[in-house]
C-alpha cells in the first residue's frame, strides 16, 4: 500500500508543489527578495502579485518561513514583495508596493509573538532573537491580528491570508495564557479570509494559483490544511465532526479537555476529519491537515537561491542568523508527541526527509561562501535523529490514531534504523572546506541508544564538547504527562556516551535540559529532580518554565488541571509564588536561592535534606551571600525600585484619565505607573509621583 504524499505519481493525488520547475543544484542568488518600491523596479516589476508581511526580519535563509515561502512563489513564476516587521501603527507599510495583485499573506513570524515578547513570569523579554540587534518593540502583541487589519485598512478587496505558527495554533478556541482566558478562534478576530495552519509551501502556491485563474477566496475552502469563517447564514460542511463550541469551552472545563482531546486525534493527514466549532451564530471550520511532502519535493524547497543571508539594509546583527546560518535541516516533522511542544501539532508526526544527495550538495554550496570558517552547526532538524523513520506498515499508519510513535513505549511498527542518518553524517564531514559537522538539534535519547554505531558515530565526530539533551524531568508521572521517557533512559544514554566518548579519548559532557512548573509537577517532583541533580553532579546553568502555548496538550492540562486523554486530574503550579520555588530548586546550588529552597523543602516536610550531609540539597546556615542577597532585595523593595500599575491614573493627586476600556499595561502601549523615588515628574508636587512608566529600557 502506497499512502499518498504531495508529489506522488499522476492519478494519486494533484498539488502545486509537484508543478516547481526542477533546479539544477543550489547555486546562491544573487539579491533577495524585494522589501522595497525601488528594490522592485530594479527587477524591472511595476507591481507585486503577493505582499508578504512578516514580523521577523528578513533572512534568506531556508530555516525561516518567509524566505522558503517567497522563494516557492518565486520560482512558481509570481512577483512576490516582503515586508519586514513593519510599523504597525498606520498602514503606509502595507502599500510599500502598491496593491498587491493576488493577496496579502500575513505571518507574526517563527514564533508566537506573545512568546517571543514575555516570559512564564508574563514579564517583557529583554531581547528578540529574530530583530536586528536584539531589540525588542519592533513587532505588536498578537502580531497577526494588527497585520491582518492593516492589510484590510490598506486595500479594500485584497485577500489577506494568515498563516505561521501564531495563526496555525490559534485557528479554533484556545486558552491563552497571558490573558488568562479562553479566546476566540483568531479568524474571528484577524478578519483574515481563511488561515493555512501547519507546513504552507503548497497551499500558498495553490492559492496563488487558483486566484490568478479567477476563483474567489470562497471557491478555496475545499483546500487541505485551511481554516475559514463561515457567514452568519452559512452552514458548515455535513461531513464535518463538531466540536464543543466557544461559549462551552470557554465556561465549562471538561468541554475544554473533549474539544482538545478531538483536535489532537484529528491530525493524521490519512484519516482526519474535517472540523466545525460554533462561536456564537458563527462557525470556524477547519479542513483536514496537509498530505506530508515527498522527497523530491523536499529536495525542491531547499535547492531553491537563497542568498543564505539577511537582507543588506540591515545594519546591526539578528541573533537567529548568527545561530542558524551554517545549520542544513535535514528533515521536518516529529513523532515525539510531546505535551508541551508545538513542533508535531505544526510540522505533523510524520517524518519528511530531504535526500542525501541534496544536503550534501547544500553543504558544498556553503564551503563556497568565503565567510564560512568549515564548521556546520547544525545538520538536524525538529529532532536530529529521525531522519528517514518511517511506519514500516503504511496500511497501519493510514488508521492510527496514537498521538505519539515512541511513548509510552516505541511502537514496534516504527522503522528505528539510523543506518542512512550515519551514513549521511560521514559523508557530510567528508566535503572538502569542511572541518567539523555539529549536531545540536534535540536528540531523541531511547532512539539513540538502540544504535551503536550513531553514538559511536555521534560522540567520535559530531559533538564540540558539550552535547545538549532534553530529558525534561525525572518523576515518572510527570514525564507520563509530558510523553517523555524514563530517567533511566538518560542514565544509559550517558553511560553510552561517556563510554564512547572515552574510547574515542575525547573530554566530552551531556549539558540535560529540564523544566519547572510543568502540569503534574509538585514540590516533592521538583525536589525528586533536584536530589538527582546533586547525586549526579549537574548544575543546570539554564531553567526553563513551563510556558502553556496555544493548542498544545499540556496547556490544556495548565488550563483544566485534567489530562484530555485519561480524564485523570493533574496537580497545578499556577501560582507565582509556587513556580519560583519549582525554578528555586532546580538551581538548589545557587547561594541566591537558598532562602527560596529552604521555604520550598519545608513546606515538602523534608528538612532532611536541610543540613551538611553529603545527601542535604542546602547547609543549615544560610551562606553569606544567600544573607547580602535577601538584604539588596529588602532594601530595593523599600527604595521603590519597582513600579506599580495603576490603570485608568497616571498617579496620586492627578487628573483621572479620559480614556475609553480597560487601561492594560503592555509591551506596546504601556500602562501609567510612578516610582517613588522620582522627584521631577510631577512638578514638584511630592516625591515621586506621577512618572509614566515608559517600559524597560
Amino acid at each position: 500500500m502506497q499512502l499518498p504524499i504531495l508529489n506522488s505519481p499522476p492519478g494519486q493525488t494533484a498539488n502545486a508543489l509537484a508543478l516547481l520547475p526542477q533546479t539544477s543544484g543550489s547555486s546562491r542568488a544573487a539579491v533577495p527578495l524585494p522589501m522595497t518600491a525601488a528594490e522592485m523596479r530594479e527587477r524591472g516589476w511595476d507591481a507585486v502579485d503577493i505582499v508578504f508581511i512578516t514580523g521577523d526580519a528578513y533572512i534568506d535563509h531556508p530555516s525561516f518561513a518567509m524566505a522558503i515561502l517567497g522563494r516557492v512563489l518565486e520560482a512558481a513564476g509570481y512577483r512576490v514583495g516582503i515586508v519586514s516587521q513593519p510599523d504597525w501603527r498606520s498602514c503606509d507599510d502595507w502599500r510599500r508596493f502598491g496593491q498587491p495583485r493576488l493577496f496579502y499573506a500575513i505571518s507574526a513570524g517563527n514564533m508566537d509573538s506573545m512568546i517571543n515578547h514575555y516570559t512564564a513570569n508574563r514579564k517583557v523579554r529583554n531581547s528578540d532573537a529574530y530583530s536586528p540587534g536584539g531589540r525588542i518593540g519592533l513587532r505588536p502583541d498578537r502580531a497577526t491580528l494588527s497585520y491582518c487589519q492593516r492589510a484590510r485598512e490598506a486595500y479594500r478587496g485584497v485577500p489577506v491570508i494568515a498563516g505561521g505558527v501564531e495563526a496555525s495554533l490559534r485557528r479554533l478556541a484556545h486558552y491563552d495564557y497571558w490573558s488568562d482566558k479562553v479566546r476566540r478562534s483568531i479568524l474571528l478576530d484577524c478578519k483574515a479570509d481563511m488561515v493555512v495552519f501547519g507546513m504552507g509551501e503548497d497551499a500558498i502556491v495553490e492559492i496563488a494559483r487558483r486566484l490568478q485563474a479567477g476563483e474567489t477566496v470562497r471557491d478555496l475552502r475545499d483546500m487541505r490544511g485551511i481554516a475559514y469563517a463561515l457567514g452568519a447564514s452559512e452552514k458548515p460542511p455535513e461531513d464535518a465532526l463538531t466540536l464543543p463550541s466557544f461559549d462551552e469551552v470557554s465556561t465549562d472545563k471538561k468541554k475544554f479537555a473533549d474539544a482538545t482531546r478531538t483536535i489532537h486525534n484529528e491530525t493524521n493527514p490519512y484519516n482526519a476529519k474535517r472540523l466545525v466549532q460554533w462561536h456564537g451564530t458563527q462557525a470556524v471550520v477547519a479542513n483536514v491537515p496537509p498530505l506530508p511532502v515527498s522527497q523530491q519535493v523536499m529536495d525542491r524547497l531547499y535547492s531553491l537561491p537563497y542568498t543564505r543571508r539577511p537582507h543588506p539594509s540591515y545594519t546591526e546583527p539578528i541573533p537567529a542568523f548568527g545561530m542558524i546560518k551554517d545549520s542544513v535541516t535535514i528533515m521536518r516533522g516529529c513523532f515525539g508527541g510531546c505535551t508541551f511542544c508545538s513542533i508535531t501539532t505544526h510540522q505533523g508526526r510524520i517524518i519528511q526527509s530531504r535526500s542525501k544527495e541534496s544536503v550534501i550538495a547544500e553543504i558544498k554550496d556553503m564551503t563556497a561562501d568565503p565567510n564560512f570558517h568549515g564548521v556546520v552547526s547544525d545538520i538536524g532538524g525538529p529532532t536530529a535523529n529521525m531522519y528517514e523513520m518511517t511506519c514500516s506498515k503504511p496500511e497501519v499508519e493510514a488508521v492510527c490514531r496514537l498521538q505519539s510513535c515512541v511513548h509510552p513505549t516505541i511502537c514496534k511498527l516504527l522503522g528505528t534504523n539510523h543506518g542512512p542518518l550515519v551514513q549521511l553524517m560521514r559523508e557530510a564531514r567528508e566535503v572538502p572546506g569542511v572541518r567539523k559537522v555539529l549536531v545540536a538539534s534535540g536528540i531523541r535519547m531511547d532512539l539513540a541508544r538502540r544504535s551503536p554505531e550513531y553514538m559511536r558515530e555521534l560522540a567520535r565526530h559530531h559533538v564540540g564538547g558539550h552535547l545538549k539533551v532534553a530529558p525534561e524531568h525525572t518523576d515518572p508521572d510527570v514525564l507520563m504527562n509530558m510523553r517523555k521517557p524514563s530517567n533511566d533512559d538518560f542514565d544509559e544514554f550517558t553511560e553510552k556516551f561517556n563510554r564512547e566518548s572515552k574510547e574515542a579519548g575525547k573530554d566530552q559532557y551531556i549539558v540535560p535540559y529540564y523544566i519547572a512548573s510543568h502540569p503534574g509537577s509538585d514540590l516533592n517532583s521538583m525536589i525528586h529532580l533536584a536530589t538527582f541533580l546533586k547525586q549526579s553532579g549537574y548544575r543546570p546553568d539554564q531553567v526553563q518554565d513551563f510556558i502553556p502555548a496555544p493548542f498544545d496538550v499540556a496547556t490544556a492540562m495548565y488550563y483544566t488541571g485534567i489530562d484530555p486523554f485519561s480524564r485523570k486530574p493533574v496537580y497545578i503550579a499556577k501560582h507565582l509564588r509556587d513556580r519560583k520555588l519549582q525554578r528555586a530548586l532546580m538551581q538548589f546550588f545557587k547561594p541566591e536561592n537558598y532562602f527560596e529552597v529552604r521555604k520550598a523543602l519545608l513546606a515538602a516536610k523534608r528538612g532532611d535534606l536541610i543540613g551538611d550531609g553529603c545527601d542535604c540539597l542546602i547547609p543549615s546556615q544560610p551562606p553569606k551571600e544567600a544573607i547580602e542577597g535577601r538584604r539588596k532585595d529588602a532594601g530595593k523593595r523599600f527604595r521603590g525600585d519597582y513600579v506599580h500599575t495603576i490603570p485608568g491614573r497616571a498617579g496620586s493627586g492627578e487628573k483621572q484619565l479620559k480614556k475609553k476600556g480597560k487601561q492594560k499595561q503592555s509591551r506596546n502601549a504601556p500602562g501609567k505607573g510612578y516610582r517613588p523615588k522620582n522627584k521631577t515628574a510631577t512638578g514638584g508636587r511630592g516625591k515621586g509621583r506621577g512618572e509614566i512608566n515608559h517600559g524597560p529600557k
